[in-house]
């Protein structure tokens, strides 16, 4: 196979995992959810698990965003390191941040076993090592700050980390025993499915264009000519949200990926960990459920799909490079190659929460490089807040911090 577009690897993979019908009549409901990505999904999981009457839409085919894009690279790292988020918003929200990430790929974990998932979640350790020399000294004060806040983390010198992973160019780093990887594609539509046999609404290609805000409910005008009233909506629109706010909050980035042909001889070996560096921007690799190694990065700032597109073939060349220059002895060959775009924050936190402009709404936006994990959080934390109770996490994770 030889497939270079903008084509992600796990909606290839996967193909039609099922379909969705949109909706053509007037509907009323408790919450709304706006977008059938990975973190629609898992508060459209949450409210049915509350007893909410629930419906999610998607201007798209379910999970065809960011969701079919990304690397699904589970860690409770925030691309934010903890020493320096402690510096810019305290110790107290910096490890409660930090924590709940790492919560959340329990969490995530959970859900998987509860809904008989075959996303191929598995729990892995995540090594962040020092791609310079110079990187090493704040490596290891992000070390100290991990071990005072109690992860489970351990200094790995350069020599142990080439005789346990063959890692080359690396001057050391930190292995963190919490972290994980899944098909989030895959796992999105089996959520919904889930939840649709507890009375969950699934519609696609059906967009919101119209919302009147009252005092106690909102009325939703759609792409159809349906209606939907109802008590809260909740915006899961990832980094779209940043055409809908007026105040500049969020940054877009374009990141890159490949994936190689199978090779379960060779990737056997990797199959259990994470791996990234200090670079800037950072590169990452994992393996794939069906024996694949993966490694994406290149990042820069996104202008338009276009030409984010157009720079694939270049980028490709530049992760073989990148493969090459730390795993030498592995001959990766390119199957897949695509791009995507995520939102980079001042802090590396996410915005999760409710804003001036609208009404008997929620945005949970999972921005930052484990927008999952953040997106997990946002099931509680919208949760809490629906049945009037109070969240830890919402001064830190507010809009206008």
């Amino acid at each position: 196979m030889d497939l270079k577009s903008n084509e992600p690897f796990w909606l290839v993979k996967n193909g039609l995992l099922a379909t969705y019908p949109s909706l053509p009549d007037d509907e009323k409901c408790d919450v709304l959810v706006v977008g059938g990505g990975i973190t629609g999904s898992l508060i459209a999981h949450q409210c049915i698990e509350d007893g909410y009457k629930t419906i999610l839409i998607d201007k798209r085919e379910i999970a065809n965003g960011s969701s079919s894009a990304t690397t699904s690279m589970l860690q409770y790292e925030i691309d934010t390191p903890l020493n320096e988020l402690i510096e810019k918003i305290g110790e107290k929200g910096a490890v409660a941040s930090y924590k709940a990430c790492s919560r959340s790929i329990d969490q995530l974990g959970e859900i998987a076993r509860k809904i008989r998932s075959k996303a191929g979640f598995r729990k892995k350790d995540s090594l962040y090592f020092a791609d310079l020399k110079k990187d090493v000294d704040d490596l290891k004060k992000e070390f100290e700050a991990r071990k005072k806040a109690g992860f489970d983390v351990k200094w790995m010198g350069a020599d142990e980390i080439i005789k346990k992973y063959d890692l080359h160019e690396t001057y050391g780093g930190i292995l963190s025993k919490q972290g994980a990887s899944v098909d989030a594609f895959m796992l999105v539509h089996e959520i919904l499915a889930y939840n649709q046999k507890k009375g969950l609404e699934v519609y696609d290609r059906t967009e919101l264009t119209e919302v009147k805000y009252g005092s106690r409910n909102n009325e939703v005008t759609l792409n159809t000519g349906a209606v939907i009233r109802c008590k809260k909506i909740v915006y899961c629109v990832g980094y779209e949200s940043a055409s809908m706010i007026k105040e500049k909050f969020v940054d877009l980035i374009s990141t890159y990926a490949i994936v190689s042909e199978v090779m379960p001889g060779i990737s056997r070996r990797y199959k259990n960990i994470l791996i990234w560096n200090t670079a800037d921007p950072y590169i990452y690799l994992r393996t794939t459920d069906d024996d694949r190694m993966l490694i994406g990065g290149e990042d820069e700032e996104f202008r338009n799909p276009r030409k984010r597109d157009l720079l694939i073939g270049k980028k490709e060349q530049k992760l073989l490079r990148s493969f090459g220059k730390y795993l030498p002895h592995i001959p990766f060959r390119s199957d897949f190659a695509w791009a995507g775009t995520f939102g980079e924050t001042k802090d590396g936190l996410p915005y999760i929460g409710t804003h001036k402009d609208f009404k008997n709404s929620y945005f949970v936006l999972g921005f930052g490089g484990n927008g999952i994990t953040f997106s997990v959080t946002g099931m509680e934390m919208v949760s809490d807040w629906l049945k009037g109770k109070k969240h830890l996490l919402t001064e830190w994770f507010k809009f206008g911090r």
